[in-house]
């Protein structure tokens, strides 16, 4: 049996698009990716395809309403602490941030057994490690939050490790969940705007274009569903 490479130090689901999003212990995995995981999206009519979706480039302000997944209902928080469902009034409140009409998904859409429909980006999971993001905050020379980067796995990786670039076409094992470690994560503006107050940090945009070709962290696709939990040992199989 393989070695430990490292362990699963946060577990985060986003259970809407570009929304704060839900720190768990454990989390069932999909095909798609983490069960809950952008579930629901806003988006503009006048676009098409993946322009469709409204994110934080276009509403910085999405980033402060805090989204959770609770018995398949999603709760949203809104800044000022307002409770709301995914509902007409979360639309009539997000649509005061923006000029262009909003709509949303619909729960049908949202559901596990629609997984084509749901808003995900181009992998199911999206992993960074503990060590990338201490390179990153030596090079920015401060601390960051790592949901600057909204990760659905934080990994700890201890000395001597392989780094997350190496794992890239290999296979992850994480308790009884399987992984294959398809690309690198290129990053957009989405990274300069601090969680909690949407300031921007173009520094921060500019060391990772610099040091880091603009990737940061690994897409995953799930290759067998199963639990994940906080603390499970993360092995590289073959």
């Amino acid at each position: 049996m393989a070695e430990p490479i490292g362990f699963i130090a946060e577990i985060c689901r986003y259970p809407v698009k570009s929304c704060a999003g839900e720190s768990l212990q454990s989390c069932r995995v999909e095909t798609y990716g983490l069960y809950g995981d952008r579930f629901c999206a806003f988006y503009d009519d006048k676009r098409t395809g993946w322009e469709r979706f409204v994110t934080s480039r276009d509403i910085p302000g999405l980033l402060a309403y805090r989204a959770a997944l609770r018995e398949d209902d999603i709760c949203v928080t809104s800044p000022d602490g307002r409770a709301f469902g995914w509902d007409a009034a979360l639309l009539a409140d997000v649509q005061r941030l923006s000029r262009c009409p909003l709509s949303m998904s619909s729960r049908q859409a949202a559901h596990p057994e629609n997984p084509g429909l749901l808003s995900v980006d181009s992998a199911g999971i999206l992993i960074v490690t503990d060590r990338s993001l201490r390179r990153l905050e030596t090079w920015r020379g401060k601390e960051l939050d790592h949901r600057r980067f909204r990760a659905n796995l934080i990994v700890s990786l201890p000395e001597g490790a392989p780094d997350e670039n190496d794992w890239i076409g290999r296979r992850l094992a994480v308790g009884d969940v399987e992984l294959r470690i398809d690309e690198p994560c290129e990053r957009c503006t989405v990274i300069a705007l601090d969680p909690d107050t949407q300031e921007g940090d173009a520094a921060l945009l500019r060391i990772v274009h610099e040091q880091m070709g603009m990737n940061f962290g690994v897409y995953a696709s799930v290759q067998r569903t199963g639990t994940i939990r906080a603390g499970d040992p993360v092995t590289l199989p073959d």
